[in-house]
C-alpha cells in the first residue's frame, strides 16, 4: 500500500533531522515516496546512510548526511551541500530530539528517605544532563530552522513540521527535561506560524503518543521482552489499548504538508495518541 495518501511533493526537497531513527526515517522514506527529493540528516552517519540507501534502492532520491542539530558550523556545512546536491529546502521536518538518563528520575513520586538512598531524585538531577535534554529538543528545532528555512523565504508552498510529543500536554513522571523541551517546541510552533505568517511558510507540529523506537524501548520492554510496568500504565491509559505503529503517523505528516489540503492550517500540534491525551483515566 501507497504511503502518500495523494501528497504530491514531486520537484521539492525535503530536509528531515534525526531521520537515522525509527519514526524519522519513516518519515524521510515516505516524503521520498511522496516525490520529494530527500536530506537525510543524522549525528549517525552509518544510520542516515542505511535510510538513503533505501530510498534509493526503492527508486527514489535521497542523499544522506550527518549532521549535528546542537552545532551552527555542522549545519551550515550541510546546507551548502544539500543546496549543491538536491536544491534548496522546501520542506522542513525537525525530528531530532530525545531524552538522557543524566535528566531523569529513578521513581515516579518522591518519598521521604529519598534524598539519602542510592536513587536519583529531583534533587539529584544532573543539571548538564538537563541542558542537554533541552537543547536537544529546542534548539535542535530552533538551530536547524534558522539555516534551511531562509531557503524559503519568498518561495511559495513551503512548510516547516515540527515533531512535539504527549508530553507536551501532560508531563510524563521521571522525565522533567523532556517534558518540557517538547513543552517548548510545541509553543515554538506556534510562534514561528505567526513569524513566518507574512512570508508564506506554514509550521505545524505533530504530537506522537506512544510508539516503540530505539530510545524508548528499554522503557517499555525487559530484556526477555515481557512488558514493563510503566507499558501496562501507558496502555492502561490509552483508549486504543495498544502502542501506535510508525506508519499511522503517515496520514499526520503528509496532510499538514499538503498545501492544498491544509492550506489555511498553520500553528497547530495534532496529537496521534489512541485517545491518550482525551482520557481522565475514569
Amino acid at each position: 500500500m501507497g504511503l502518500s495518501f495523494g501528497t504530491d511533493l514531486t520537484g521539492k526537497v525535503a530536509v528531515v533531522t534525526g531521520a537515522g531513527g525509527v519514526l524519522c526515517g519513516m518519515f524521510a522514506k515516505t516524503l521520498a515516496e511522496a516525490g520529494a527529493k530527500v536530506a537525510v540528516l543524522d549525528l549517525n552517519e552509518e544510520a542516515a546512510g542505511k535510510v538513503a540507501e533505501d530510498i534509493v534502492a526503492a527508486g527514489h532520491t535521497a542523499k544522506a548526511y550527518k549532521a549535528n542539530v546542537l552545532e551552527r558550523e555542522s549545519l551550515e556545512e550541510v546546507h551548502a551541500k544539500v543546496l549543491a546536491e538536491l536544491g534548496p529546502c522546501d520542506v522542513l521536518v525537525n525530528g531530532a530530539g530525545g531524552n538522557n538518563p543524566k535528566a531523569q528520575t529513578t521513581k515516579e513520586y518522591f518519598e521521604m528517605g529519598d534524598i539519602e538512598a542510592d536513587t536519583i531524585s529531583f534533587f539529584d538531577l544532573d543539571p548538564k544532563g538537563v541542558e542537554f535534554v533541552f537543547n536537544l529538543n529546542f534548539l535542535g528545532t530552533l538551530l536547524p530552522t534558522q539555516i534551511f528555512a531562509k531557503d524559503m523565504i519568498g518561495r511559495e508552498g513551503c512548510n516547516i513540521l515540527n515533531v512535539s510529543s504527549m508530553n507536551a500536554f501532560t508531563p510524563l513522571t521521571k522525565i522533567p527535561a523532556y517534558s518540557g523541551a517538547k513543552a517548548a517546541v510545541s509553543n515554538f510552533t506556534q510562534w514561528l506560524a505567526v513569524h513566518f505568517s507574512k512570508a508564506g511558510i506554514r509550521v505545524n507540529a505533530m504530537a506522537p503518543g506512544f510508539f516503540v523506537t530505539k530510545q524508548n524501548e528499554k522503557l517499555l520492554f525487559n530484556e526477555d521482552g515481557t512488558a514493563t510496568a510503566r507499558t501496562a500504565k501507558i496502555l492502561a491509559a490509552t483508549p486504543m489499548g495498544r502502542f501506535g505503529e510508525a506508519e499511522e503517523l503517515n496520514g499526520t505528516l503528509l496532510f499538514l504538508l499538503n498545501n492544498e489540503a491544509a492550506g489555511f492550517i498553520t500553528g497547530v500540534v495534532i496529537p496521534v495518541d489512541g485517545g491518550f491525551s482525551a482520557y481522565s483515566g475514569v
